[in-house]
């Protein structure tokens, strides 16, 4: 296990309730990429550099939501986004541990069941990916750059 898996759950909250909160990350925050410290000890470019940040992560955002019903990364989109934020925002940066620290919980949950139950969570996934396929096709037609064949199967197949 690592560490962070071996932390106590009621230690990261205590820590959490001690620490106070702020909007912006502090300009002193340690940062490993030297041209972002320039910025953020810059009076001039700082609020422009969070300007940009926070466009980019709403662009990224809004477009992961709209993309969340149809098949593809619809929410690692959503997360990217999130995390372009935490590198200026902290309550952005605690969203993002809170998201990270849920599917490390998921992800070892299932890596503790047994073979079948992996294997239903994988058949629901693929289940709920042909879904979300075969809806995205219905709504929008079949795509005309897939082989005729697979086309004419489609359509006499599944409805389409």
């Amino acid at each position: 296990m690592t560490p962070h898996e071996q932390r106590d759950p009621a230690e990261h909250h205590e820590h959490h309730e001690h620490h106070e909160h702020h909007l912006l990350r502090d300009p002193e925050d340690e940062d490993d990429w030297e041209w972002r410290r320039r910025i953020r000890a810059s009076p001039r470019w700082r609020p422009l550099y969070q300007g940009a940040v926070l466009f980019a992560g709403l662009v990224m955002v809004l477009g992961g939501l709209v993309l969340v019903p149809l098949p593809g990364p619809g929410w690692l989109i959503v997360i990217l986004g999130i995390a372009v934020w935490a590198s200026e925002f902290e309550p952005a940066s605690r969203l993002l541990e809170f998201v990270k620290d849920k599917v490390r919980a998921w992800e070892q949950w299932v890596r503790r069941q047994h073979w079948s139950v992996k294997g239903v969570v994988g058949l629901v996934t693929l289940f709920f990916v042909g879904f979300a396929f075969w809806l995205t096709m219905w709504l929008t037609g079949v795509p005309g750059l897939l082989p005729d064949s697979i086309e004419a199967w489609l359509h006499a197949n599944a409805g389409l």
